[in-house]
């Protein structure tokens, strides 16, 4: 049976992209720096040899996007590599916007590498992951009943991290996805201000959305430790939500799956019944 990669395996969306792949019968194998069945790191290019041993398809993730450092040329030394080594398809997980960013853009490198790899691509633009509200970014400030974030009463059509998943595990798998990009979003754009308020309905406390001035908020994240030009670049991406970018709903999992994509609601009803904001 042939292997198919999973970069990021015990992420966000490489851990669920490995369960339906498993659940499937299909042998999955995981890389990352730390857990993952081989350890493997975009920065140590010794270590991609040994992950790609075997695999047939990889799913490509592209783990540090921060300022200041140089990581444009990292996914396509990569992508080069894993032809060579006999990959014949690549799933990149790029971001909503990349398209239209300008080519100084780090995923704009890795966007291009996949297209003019030569082998089978995919690859799925998402937008705002729900899961930020229950495993990262914003986790903390549900917990603590206040969610203060510069993003005003702007709207985005979050996606449920499943449906990223659903969506990489059928192109690693099917060729009818194959030279496709896909945009993934939820099936409407919410504010965050309903997006607390349907979280605290759910857990029966009181959570609301404070807006805050963009300034403000890059200064919390740096006495939080956060280096300055992460917390700009943060801020940043708040506020063109707050702006009203990006706020259009796409077809792109309708496209892949052939059904809507999961609603917001019911991902916090299964969140909170799983007891994640407990």
């Amino acid at each position: 049976m042939e292997k198919i990669l999973v970069l990021g395996g015990t992420g966000k969306t490489g851990r669920r992209v490995v369960r339906r792949l498993k659940a499937a019968g299909l042998q999955a194998g995981t890389a990352s720096r730390t857990g993952g069945d081989v350890p493997f790191d975009l920065g140590r290019p010794q270590t991609w040899a040994p992950a790609l041993d075997g695999a047939a398809a990889v799913y490509v993730v592209e783990p540090d996007l921060r300022p200041g450092l140089d990581r444009r040329a990292r996914v396509p030394a990569f992508v080069a590599e894993a032809v060579a080594a006999g990959v014949r398809r690549l799933v990149l997980l790029s971001a909503y916007g990349v398209g239209e960013a300008g080519d100084d853009h780090p995923l704009k490198s890795a966007e291009r590498a996949v297209r003019e790899s030569g082998v089978g691509w995919t690859i799925l633009r998402p937008d705002w992951f729900s899961q930020n509200f229950s495993e990262a970014f914003w986790r903390q400030g549900i917990l603590a009943g206040t969610l203060a974030l510069p993003t005003g009463d702007g709207r985005t059509p979050f996606v449920d991290a499943e449906d990223i998943a659903e969506v990489a595990a059928a192109a690693l798998t099917e060729e009818c996805h194959s030279g496709r990009i896909y945009h993934l979003t939820g099936p409407r754009a919410i504010g965050f201000g309903e997006a607390a308020g349907l979280i605290g309905r759910a857990t029966g406390r009181t959570i609301r959305h404070v807006d805050v001035a963009p300034e403000v908020f890059v200064a919390r994240q740096v006495a939080n430790g956060v280096p300055s030009k992460v917390a700009r670049l943060l801020t940043g991406l708040l506020v063109n939500i707050r702006e009203g970018r990006g706020a259009t709903p796409s077809d792109g999992v309708q496209q892949a799956l052939g059904r809507p994509p999961g609603r917001f609601e019911d991902y916090v009803a299964e969140t909170a019944a799983a007891g994640h904001w407990n």
